[in-house]
């Protein structure tokens, strides 16, 4: 143990404890909806941290710990789990609990406001610099999917036809509608986020309702291309109730769980466990936000489409960067901004200032000419 180490720790922990001053911070300081759903997976694992390194007071807490904490983002956004951006943000929700900290008195200043702290934090590029599927990269994948679907139809692919349908519905929703992953699939972090159900799409009215930032129900449009791809899905997939998720796990232990927790049996080992579901209506639950990223990795492995940059793989964000570009480009700057749900025109703005920056430029142009 270092010296710095071995003085945090004989600090004479008076005050809270981490775990308790969480508690807290989420149910006094914040606001009910949002914020608070948002940060408590950030803050309950920063308190998890805590407690791994020893750390049971928020008085112990020291610079040093946070560049820990920093250095495990960092782990993280290097094995795919979370983005250079989105590790910056949960670091910037621990700097503002222990800025809490310091006005209640627990902390004498911010250890996580210090460039020591900030050390190991991934890069946080700027949103122009985000990825976004080139229009020859989203054609590829697209005919890559409907590809594989004729393939396992064919029996050619060892691929069940199911999941090829799956997987090409879950381009084409990307694609088409810029959705965001965690509008499509399931957040182990949140609760509410239980992914895409067939009770949320209405081929009738050609819409579906996700759960969107707004942390309300949001209706979308479907084109003439997701509604194809949902209506060929549906009837391959033959869901046996309104609430089936679209996108089912893969993973047999968590089948297995849903039927222990629905009926307080657990099946036998090598039961039909898929049969079982269905015959009994036992919803599963939806494959995750790690699991759709790695379907993605895999078609475009397949594909042969390369991808420059720190990921080799066409991101779901970078479809709903591409459909906003498009639009944008075209100058079709408000139906950008419906298309993708901003708040408002300003944030729309904001995200493609550098088109905008561009157009200006030959506006310029074309004006001197």
């Amino acid at each position: 143990m270092s010296r710095e180490k071995a003085t945090s720790r004989d600090r004479n922990p008076k005050g809270k404890t981490v775990e308790e001053t969480v508690n807290r911070y989420l149910e006094k300081k914040l606001e009910a909806g949002g914020s608070r759903a948002t940060m408590k997976p950030v803050l309950d694992d920063f308190a998890d941290f805590c407690k791994s390194e020893g750390i049971e007071y928020v008085g112990q807490i020291d610079s040093g710990d946070c560049r820990e904490y920093g250095l495990r983002l960092k782990t993280k956004k290097a094995n795919g789990e979370i983005a250079g951006s989105t590790a910056n943000t949960y670091f910037a929700y621990v700097r503002a609990f222990l800025s809490f900290c310091v006005r209640d008195e627990l902390l004498d200043t911010n250890p996580a406001q210090t460039e020591r702290a900030e050390e190991f934090l991934p890069e946080d590029k700027s949103t122009g610099e985000t990825q976004f599927w080139e229009p020859e990269q989203r054609k590829r994948l697209l005919e890559y999917a409907d590809e594989r679907v004729r393939m396992a139809r064919e029996e050619t692919i060892d691929v069940p036809l199911e999941r090829a349908y799956r997987d090409r519905t879950i381009v084409i929703l990307l694609a088409e509608l810029g959705l965001r992953g965690a509008e499509l699939f399931r957040d182990r972090n949140d609760d509410a986020r239980k992914g895409l159900r067939w009770d949320d799409v209405d081929l009738e009215r050609g819409r579906i309702e996700v759960y969107g930032k707004s942390r309300e129900y949001e209706p979308v449009g479907l084109t003439e291309a997701a509604h194809d791809a949902l209506s060929r899905f549906e009837r391959v997939q033959d869901p046996p109730t309104d609430e089936w998720p679209l996108f089912p796990t893969d993973h047999a232990a968590s089948k297995y769980k849903a039927v222990e927790n629905a009926t307080g049996d657990r099946p036998e080992p090598g039961s039909d466990i898929d049969s079982i579901l269905r015959e009994r209506e036992i919803i599963p639950p939806s494959i995750t936000k790690e699991a759709g990223r790695q379907i993605l990795k895999q078609l475009t492995d397949e594909a042969g489409i390369e991808v420059d940059g720190d990921t080799n793989y066409l991101q779901p964000h970078g479809a709903r960067r591409a459909l906003g570009a498009e639009l944008y480009e075209k100058g079709h700057s408000e139906l950008a901004q419906k298309a993708l749900r901003h708040e408002s025109i300003e944030t729309t703005h904001k995200a493609y200032s550098d088109i905008q920056a561009e157009n200006v430029a030959d506006s310029i142009d074309e004006v001197r000419d």
